[in-house]
């Protein structure tokens, strides 16, 4: 990618991060406190990150090489991912701004097509992992319930009904789109929204040999590399689980639960219910308010008080900002131009 796109890149996110800054509506006084509350578990939560990073990167490279070899370095992988979702968290619906980016600066290294499929794969392994969390919660909530540690009411078997219908709906689809693919359904769809109707059309005429070829490479993952299928698969799966230990940890600052087992199990419907509430709002920066609104009512579904859904949103907006500042600076580092592109 050369500099002037990078920089348009960067300079985006920044606004973006500018803006979140400005509209974080808690005090400094409010932040500080809890800042301090957290003390050496922040660091704990921050460093829980570099975890998470490395395990997308692993399943970023397993999928490139699952298409042929991989001539770009695991470091330069995992600078990207975490560029990538910074882009991912400061911009609205999403993966408008992480995945093109990860594209432009993995092309010089595999060629458009394989750059394109391999970050296309990685996002969808991303969701698809987290329908198969929901789905997971969906069944330790009614676990709990059944044992009496969980509420369990009309209200909440709807949320749940809720739940399972859209995540089927959501495994359904990709199920589909890995047998298939699904570049082509997608610009088919869009050629039916009227602002992009002559765009989609257009684009899918001129490119339509390579869309096809990129489709095939995405349904070749499934169908004739089960291994790196199943491995990427595995890896996002777990790092939900993993992620979930970064809840677990400000539950043990406020002495919630047992401190045990059934605490983390707290903590991973927590994070899921959450998760889910805000992945339905995709179209907010940071997913702003749908995340504080989230971990609001299912701490208090989990019987908790409200301060700890507020101390737990703001941490995690600490996070996410500190990760974010975190990746749009690499972004200004390491592109070297040692590139082997085909």
């Amino acid at each position: 990618m050369n500099n002037k796109a990078r920089n348009i890149f960067f300079l985006f996110g920044l606004i973006a991060v500018v803006v979140m800054l400005l509209t974080f509506d808690v005090s400094f006084t409010q932040l500080w406190k809890d800042i301090l509350h957290a003390g050496y578990w922040l660091v704990a939560i921050l460093s829980l990150w570099v975890v998470l990073y490395i395990m997308n990167a692993f399943t970023w490279q397993i999928i490139i090489r699952g298409s042929g070899d991989c001539p770009i370095p695991f470091w330069k992988i995992l600078k990207l991912t975490i560029s990538g979702f910074a882009l991912n968290y400061a911009t609205p619906a999403g993966l408008m701004g992480g995945e093109p980016y990860k594209i432009m600066e993995l092309k010089p290294y595999i060629g458009t097509q394989r750059a394109t499929s391999s970050v296309l794969l990685f996002a969808m392994m991303h969701i698809f992992a987290h329908f198969w969390f929901w789905v997971t919660s969906i069944f330790v909530y009614v676990v709990l319930a059944l044992m009496g540690l969980l509420p369990l009411d009309w209200g909440m078997g709807c949320v749940l009904l809720f739940m399972m219908v859209f995540c089927g709906g959501g495994i359904y689809f990709f199920v589909r789109g890995y047998k298939k693919g699904m570049v082509m359904k997608l610009i088919r769809f869009t050629s039916h929204i009227p602002l992009l109707k002559k765009w989609a059309k257009g684009f899918s005429e001129k490119q339509h040999d390579n869309l096809q070829k990129i489709d095939q490479q995405i349904a070749e993952l499934q169908s004739q590399n089960k291994k790196s299928f199943y491995g990427s698969f595995f890896l996002e799966y777990v790092g939900r689980m993993v992620q979930s230990l970064e809840i677990y940890f400000m539950l043990l600052l406020f002495d919630a639960g047992t401190g045990g087992l059934l605490t983390f199990v707290y903590a991973f419907l927590i994070l899921s219910f959450t998760s889910l509430f805000a992945n339905l709002l995709f179209f907010m920066p940071l997913q702003l308010g749908g995340r504080e609104g989230g971990f609001a009512m299912s701490v208090a579904q989990m019987g908790m008080t409200s301060d700890i859904g507020m101390f737990v949103s703001i941490i995690c907006r600490i996070r996410e900002l500190f990760w974010t500042a975190i990746g749009l600076l690499l972004m200004k580092i390491g592109n070297d131009h040692h590139s082997v592109e085909k």
